[in-house]
């Protein structure tokens, strides 16, 4: 698979015996659900006459994470409503003009704009970007706020270069290593915030003295990916040192584990079965995906929490679907390059398993739902490079 060189996508759920009709009646289905559902089952919520959020159902906040997630199924689904609404609540709510933080959004906000946090998270500044980038593509460039590709340039800008020349702030890359930080300035990184697919199209589109640095971030996250996954099961940590060992310092803010396989960790199979379909490269990390699947695939009850030598620690996983969704979704990287018919027999089972898996409801919906959605849209071919 090489959709960039391409510009082809594989509807693996038609390939598996689906009609087109099938998954385009059912994608829509999950795109009503998700933002015009009931109370149980909907994320996003209108407000006023041109704004929106999506909610983390579990935490009743908003989150970057959540609202460049939304910005991304939108432009995707080609909803400019939506994607615009979204938008300029983050911009109006979670964007910070002055301070430590300037140029970067709030990671939290409580569901009426007031900030629950200063700081800022990588993954959300990451996905705005792109889904800015994506929405110039495809819609064209608007005034104000909807200049989308020159607010993707900036958000990167600061990403990089906060703390340079008198600026306050730290940024979110490791100038030295290349490797995206789990927040500004720390020390270690999140596995599931490397995002190659993203950085390769950063290095064309972003500031032109910035290209190189994003083209060498992409070769070094797929290395990274590949020390971060454990060669057997396939598996990485939340949180990760820069060797790609699990980080397991405790943190100030927080007594929690963060070295083991649980809900950030899920996402990192995804974003690697992504990143095949669109470049088509591999430098050791893709075969994580067809480990894991097999490691999962070979358990009656699989959604568990686990050391990541595959140790189950007999406690429920969090968020199931979610965690189904993204090992299903990393059979992109699966069966894109896996000579094994084994390998590409369990991939085709996951693929099958996320068709059968409803949308989840009730109070945890959030995360797993977000999941599903990305998968189910890479799956079908809908994830596309605009």
């Amino acid at each position: 698979m090489d959709a960039f060189e391409h510009q082809t996508y594989r509807n693996l759920f038609e390939e598996s015996g689906k009609t087109r009709q099938e998954v385009e009646e059912r994608l829509h289905r999950i795109w009503d659900t998700f933002f015009y559902g009931s109370e149980q089952e909907r994320i996003y919520h209108p407000v006023g006459s041109d704004m929106g959020y999506l909610e983390d159902t579990g935490n009743h906040d908003v989150r970057t994470e959540g609202m460049s997630y939304g910005m991304m199924i939108c432009v995707q689904m080609d909803q400019k409503e939506e994607f615009d609404r979204i938008w300029k609540w983050a911009y109006t709510y979670m964007w910070q003009k002055s301070g430590e933080n300037e140029g970067y959004f709030a990671w939290s906000c409580g569901l009426d704009g007031h900030k629950n946090a200063e700081g800022a998270a990588p993954d959300g500044e990451e996905f705005f970007a792109m889904a800015l980038f994506f929405a110039s593509h495809r819609w064209g460039d608007g005034e104000g706020i909807y200049r989308y590709s020159e607010h993707a340039k900036a958000i990167l800008r600061a990403a990089l270069h906060k703390g340079e020349n008198g600026r306050p702030g730290q940024p979110m890359w490791n100038r030295q290593n290349k490797l995206v930080l789990f927040v500004p300035g720390i020390h270690f990184t999140d596995p599931s915030y490397h995002l190659p697919h993203f950085y390769e199209l950063f290095a064309l589109w972003a500031d032109e003295e910035d290209r190189p640095f994003f083209k060498e971030a992409a070769a070094a996250s797929r290395n990274y990916l590949k020390a971060a996954c454990h060669p057997v099961t396939g598996m990485n940590a939340e949180y990760a040192e820069f060797d790609g060992s699990p980080m397991s310092r405790k943190l100030p803010w927080s007594d929690e584990r963060h070295d083991w396989f649980y809900s950030d960790a899920y996402r990192t199979v995804a974003n690697i079965g992504l990143d095949y379909a669109w470049f088509g490269i591999d430098q050791g990390q893709a075969a994580a995906a067809s480990r894991l699947q097999k490691f999962l695939g070979d358990r009656e009850d699989p959604y568990q929490i686990y050391e990541l030598d595959g140790v189950c620690l007999g406690k429920a996983a969090l968020h199931p679907v979610g965690m189904m969704a993204a090992t299903a979704q990393g059979a992109l990287a699966v069966i894109g390059r896996s000579k094994d018919r084994a390998e590409i027999q369990t991939a085709w089972q996951w693929i099958e398993k996320l068709w059968e898996q409803p949308l989840r409801q009730g109070e945890r919906r959030y995360y797993d739902n977000c999941l599903y959605f990305f998968a189910f849209l890479a799956l079908s071919g809908n994830y596309r490079i605009w």
